[in-house]
């Protein structure tokens, strides 16, 4: 997450469209760039997940705000079952809850919390 930090911060501010989108779709670059498997915008019977990074040993669950708060975004990750289809994987499950400013076009706070 901290190299996502430095990387966002190179983006020149003309590239920026203040959406959530715009950051989940730059998410999504960089981690198939570095061989990644990653899906984004994944169903489930209660929602949509904006990324799932998947691993050999874990699974990511991620839930994107903008002008938010990464607590907001890991509650809603928990209150919407995204981690319940990957329970009986046998890899460890990871939720992480990000929000991204419009002010500073970066991530602005994440929090990581484990099953």
């Amino acid at each position: 997450m901290e190299r996502l930090k430095v990387f966002f911060a190179g983006i020149p501010y003309e590239l920026s469209d203040d959406t959530e989108r715009h950051y989940q779709a730059i998410f999504y670059v960089v981690f198939a760039l570095m061989g990644q498997f990653i899906e984004t915008e994944i169903r489930s019977s209660r929602g949509r997940a904006d990324a799932v990074v998947k691993t050999k040993e874990r699974i990511f669950v991620f839930e994107f705000k903008l002008n938010g708060s990464a607590e907001d975004a890991l509650h809603q990750i928990g209150e919407k079952g995204y981690l319940i289809p990957y329970r009986l994987d046998g890899r460890k499950l990871m939720k992480i809850g990000v929000n991204f400013s419009k002010v500073t076009r970066n991530i602005e706070r994440y929090v990581v919390a484990g099953t």
